[in-house]
């Protein structure tokens, strides 16, 4: 999978289409990723000792990745991802690359 944990991503699908956030979880086996602020789901709650109020807790739920679009980090553009081999001292290295701007996406 192309998205990484702590990259910043544009939803282009859905309800939440156009809106930004960095992604918190990611779930390769099921190619779906959790972003911050975007798709929130309700769960019911009852009372329990560490809860004592209950009642409906709102937080994010899981999206597919094909939803969502890197931000190219030079123009600041949803950008499809490439990858380079970039050579080192220690070797070939593969790294990350947006194609609108060919900018080397940083960890």
């Amino acid at each position: 999978m192309k998205i990484r944990k702590n990259d910043i991503v544009q939803v282009i699908a859905g309800n939440d289409r156009g809106k930004r956030g960095k992604v918190l979880k990611v779930f390769p086996e099921k190619s779906r990723i959790v972003v911050e602020g975007v798709n929130f789901i309700m769960r019911h709650s009852k009372p329990t000792q560490q809860n004592q109020q209950g009642g409906i807790i709102k937080r994010e739920g899981t999206i597919h990745v094909s939803n969502v679009m890197l931000i190219d980090p030079k123009s600041g553009k949803p950008t499809r991802i490439g990858h380079s081999v970039l050579k080192t001292a220690d070797g070939n290295k593969r790294v990350r690359v947006a194609r609108v701007s060919n900018e080397m996406i940083t960890e």
